[in-house]
């Protein structure tokens, strides 16, 4: 170890380059990830704050939740027999202001069920998003295909679908608004197995998560730029300890020749690799944590611990087998050839 700590003073400038460039690249994967993370929230927070659980929507409906409809006899037969099931259905649609301005949302409507709001006819439940935008409890909105008028009873937080807030709405309320009497889904909480009902098709939440194009393409586009900058921090310490190796060929030749094992430089390689990945990653971390805190909340980041500590693991993992990767040569030295090499 103090023979890699000796090394690294000694050519410092080399060493702080690579750690320079490992910190930028984790820094910068950890920011990438927080958006990836944040915009899954932002575009399906209303499905991952359920438990796990089974969706079940039409089998003729192809994948697509919009265009499911679900047996009203067949509803209420899985309600009966599952306690704790809802039906629900989701909506995009608008809500006009007072002033006349005109709010995208999400609008949901369900069954009698603690996992989703329970609203009055002519009452709205908002998500917070639309409170920071200016709405209070109390307002009224209204929608061009409802008759009546909308009074805000209140808000709730992380309740976002489709990038848009979701508005929670009366069953009735939402019938007249789109003309469909059926509801879309059937959601069963902690059922680990797919029961089969006639008609219907069953999702995990992952794989219901992925029937919505615009979250499987995105998650899938940020996604492979975090492991792409993961392999590129792997391929920089393999072709920086290369590159190294090769120069100090002559060196280790020598030291093999006083009797240094072969271990014990690959042990030299690790703790060079071990300390320019700690302090890269502690930086980085630092400074991708402070973002997540002060990030303004209309910036969709999110960027949790157990990712965080995810990612870390990945790149000391990822640097070690560089590391090693590199290092192959060092094992095939025969001291004798290597030292004549040195002097060439």
């Amino acid at each position: 170890m103090k023979m890699a700590l000796k090394e690294m003073k000694k050519n410092r400038v080399r060493f702080l380059i690579l750690g320079s460039i490992v910190f930028l690249v984790s820094f910068l994967t950890f920011i990438i990830s927080g958006l990836a993370n944040g915009l899954s929230q932002d575009n399906a927070a209303l499905i991952k704050n359920l438990p796990d659980g089974q969706f079940y929507m039409a089998n003729d409906a192809d994948q697509t939740y919009n265009l499911s409809k679900i047996d009203l006899n067949t509803q209420n037969e899985i309600l009966d027999k599952h306690q704790e099931a809802v039906a629900f259905s989701i909506q995009m649609g608008f809500l006009n202001e007072e002033n006349g301005k005109q709010r995208s949302v999400a609008f949901v409507t369900s069954t009698d069920s603690p996992l989703f709001e329970k609203v009055n006819p002519g009452e709205i439940i908002l998500d917070q998003s639309l409170k920071d935008a200016g709405i209070k409890t109390g307002d009224i909105l209204t929608n061009n295909q409802h008759n009546g008028e909308f009074t805000v009873k209140g808000f709730v937080e992380q309740s976002k679908y489709s990038h848009a807030p979701v508005v929670y709405i009366n069953p009735e309320d939402f019938k007249e608004i789109y003309r469909i009497e059926e509801m879309q889904l059937i959601f069963i909480p902690g059922s680990d197995t797919t029961q089969h009902f006639s008609n219907l098709k069953a999702f995990s939440k992952k794989e219901f998560l992925n029937t919505i194009s615009s979250y499987k393409a995105e998650q899938m586009s940020l996604n492979m730029i975090v492991w792409f900058l993961v392999v590129i921090s792997g391929m920089l310490f393999a072709i920086f300890f290369y590159m190294m190796n090769i120069q100090k060929m002559g060196l280790y030749g020598i030291l093999k020749a006083i009797g240094v094992k072969t271990s014990s430089l690959f042990k030299m390689m690790w703790t060079q690799m071990a300390v320019i990945t700690f302090i890269a990653l502690i930086l980085s971390v630092v400074l991708s944590q402070t973002f997540n805190l002060l990030a303004p909340t209309s910036m969709p980041f999110h960027l949790p611990t157990a990712t965080t500590v995810q990612l870390s693991f990945i790149f000391i993992l990822i640097g070690f087998a560089g590391a090693t990767l590199s290092g192959v040569q060092i094992k095939k030295i025969e001291p004798l050839q290597a030292i004549q090499q040195g002097e060439m």
